[in-house]
């Protein structure tokens, strides 16, 4: 009885084993080998046949077949600055904390020096630099928050808000800027 079992879970483990020491001699070989032709002759044909299906099946429609949006715009850019502000603010962080280690000590001093050194100009862009994405998240943050309590949704009050809020933010950035 162990026997049998030991050779049917064999069996089950490798079929293989099966047609070519049993089945093989009371059959005939050529019985199954025709057996597996035929199989892989019909795995073929279905494969063709579903390439040939998707040479002639619509594609779904890509971003390019749409018109623009400022909803999209917006929604990206919200998504990118909030990216970009929150990377900066760590970056600075670990870099103000990691400079003593690395021996180059970073006071507020040093850098208030170093800002009050550089051009105008230079002050001017790198403040407005920093001020335009700070300042387009938290009013674009404000936006959504509106939207929340489900004031604005309308698609007029929708693209309104959404030139508000660039209006907004090229105003912000310049009065940081230049403060």
């Amino acid at each position: 009885m162990l026997a049998t079992r030991s050779v049917l879970k064999t069996v089950a483990q490798n079929p293989a084993i099966f047609r070519n020491t049993v089945a093989a001699p009371a059959f005939g070989a050529r019985y199954f080998n025709a057996t597996r032709k035929t199989q892989e002759q019909c795995a073929a044909a279905e494969s063709e046949l579903l390439r040939q299906q998707r040479k002639v099946r619509p594609v779904s429609p890509h971003l390019s077949i749409y018109q623009p949006q400022i909803t999209w715009y917006l929604s990206g850019a919200h998504r990118v600055t909030g990216a970009a502000v929150g990377g900066a603010f760590y970056l600075s962080a670990l870099a103000y904390l990691a400079a003593p280690a690395l021996g180059a000590p970073i006071d507020s001093a040093s850098l208030i020096s170093a800002a009050a050194a550089a051009p105008v100009a230079a002050k001017v862009i790198a403040k407005t630099t920093v001020a335009a994405p700070f300042v387009f998240h938290s009013l674009n943050g404000i936006r959504h928050l509106v939207w929340d309590i489900g004031k604005c949704l309308d698609i007029k009050s929708v693209y309104t808000t959404g030139y508000a809020v660039l209006a907004g933010t090229a105003v912000g950035s310049l009065y940081l800027g230049f403060m």
